[in-house]
């Protein structure tokens, strides 16, 4: 179709409306990392509703969508810092990506380090890098160390081939990520045990100790081998956010939308039958499937709040969270693990106690007091954040 077209085959003309801001895709910032720390804080791991849990493997839940959704968000960003960053130079550039990329990528891992002890039986003992017998160790990937490389890469990309060879480079690797997973083991390609990127790539360049191992078995979600990937998720959303600046707020631009987010979920849903939509291996169908979706949920914004004029509670609400997204959603790891170190006995610490010792006894399903201190967390980090704007203090990295 014409609009899909013309989103997503970038034959550059001057800029119109890069000046024009656009509150929606600050709400839809804001609302991703608000459903991240939702899923991440429940009152209990043993109590959650299906939705705000992960697929098991192949397969989507809502929860699959937010780490998508955020990669996404990256790439809406970097389309508005882009100009500057041509404007500037070389030197310029890699200056200002390296050092972004890097704090990123140091703060993901500090956070897998935190708090640098732990307690066993009744003493704190150090965390090691690794452990005397090389089994385990600190994870050195995660989900800030992905957002970090996926950052990187994308921004390098754009700025040496343009974003029109770039889309062009991001089909090639889905295309290519796809061979090299089904050629790895053709017998079982997309299973845990026979997915090629943890014994070929994972294991051997981060070794054995620094993996996830969350599934029982050493194997990383936010692994090297899919973050290629993932890569392409940033260069989608910077396909989207630059269209949307070039076209300006106008019905053309959100139809356009529409029909590309469309195209791009027909997509995704028809490789899904021939190689799984996964967001554990982060497979290509689960890149366009998931940008298809946050096109659209773009798209939707844009004209609710953009053309609508909807600038309600619910849009300030999230808002606010989309001004110090990075900063809220490490708050919200560096605070729990921190005050796990103070006991108040039975189990108990600062963090959880208001679950433990409140919620857990509300009778009926006991996924909803779990529920219900996950959001009480949400609004704790809101109000945060809602001292910080009120304050004027935004903290980027």
């Amino acid at each position: 179709p014409k609009n899909a077209m013309t989103a997503f085959s970038y034959i550059y003309k001057k800029p119109t409306a890069v000046n024009q801001r656009f509150y929606s895709l600050d709400v839809f910032r804001g609302a991703t990392v608000c459903l991240m720390i939702l899923v991440n804080n429940p009152g209990s791991w043993s109590h959650i509703y299906p939705p705000l849990k992960h697929a098991p493997w192949h397969g989507l839940t809502p929860t699959d969508l937010v780490f998508p959704f955020f990669l996404f968000a990256v790439g809406n960003a970097l389309s508005f810092v882009m100009p500057r960053l041509e404007a500037g130079g070389a030197a310029i550039f890699w200056k200002k990506v390296i050092k972004r990329t890097a704090l990123i990528f140091l703060i993901g891992l500090f956070l897998n380090w935190w708090p640098f002890v732990r307690w066993q039986e009744d003493n704190l003992r150090f965390i090691p890098w690794v452990n005397e017998e090389g089994t385990r160790g600190v994870r050195i990937l995660g989900v800030l160390q992905r957002i970090a490389l996926c950052y990187f890469f994308a921004a390098i990309l754009l700025y040496y081939l343009k974003p029109r060879k770039a889309f062009y480079v991001g089909l090639v690797t889905l295309l290519a990520y796809w061979a090299i997973c089904y050629t790895g083991n053709p017998a079982d390609p997309y299973s845990l045990a026979g997915w090629f990127g943890t014994e070929d790539i994972d294991k051997k360049i981060l070794g054995t100790a620094h993996l996830y191992k969350g599934e029982g078995v050493p194997f990383d979600p936010e692994g090297l081998a899919s973050t290629a990937a993932a890569i392409v998720q940033v260069l989608f959303g910077f396909m989207v956010g630059d269209y949307i600046q070039k076209k300006g707020k106008n019905f053309e631009m959100v139809t356009g939308l529409f029909v590309a987010g469309v195209a791009l979920l027909i997509t995704g849903f028809m490789w899904d039958m021939v190689f799984p939509i996964n967001k554990k291996i982060w497979t290509s169908s689960f890149t366009v499937y998931t940008s298809g979706l946050a096109t659209i949920t773009i798209a939707t914004m844009i004209y609710m709040i953009e053309f609508r004029g909807y600038k309600g509670a619910v849009a300030r609400f999230f808002d606010v969270f989309g001004k110090n997204a990075l900063f809220v959603f490490a708050l919200s790891a560096f605070l729990p693990k921190g005050l796990s170190l103070i006991r108040l006995g039975d189990g108990v610490n600062p963090w959880n106690w208001l679950y433990t010792r409140v919620f857990r006894f509300i009778p009926g399903d006991p996924r909803l007091p779990s529920l219900l201190y996950a959001l009480c967390v949400i609004t704790f980090m809101w109000m945060i954040c809602y001292w910080m704007d009120r304050k004027k203090i935004y903290i980027k990295v």
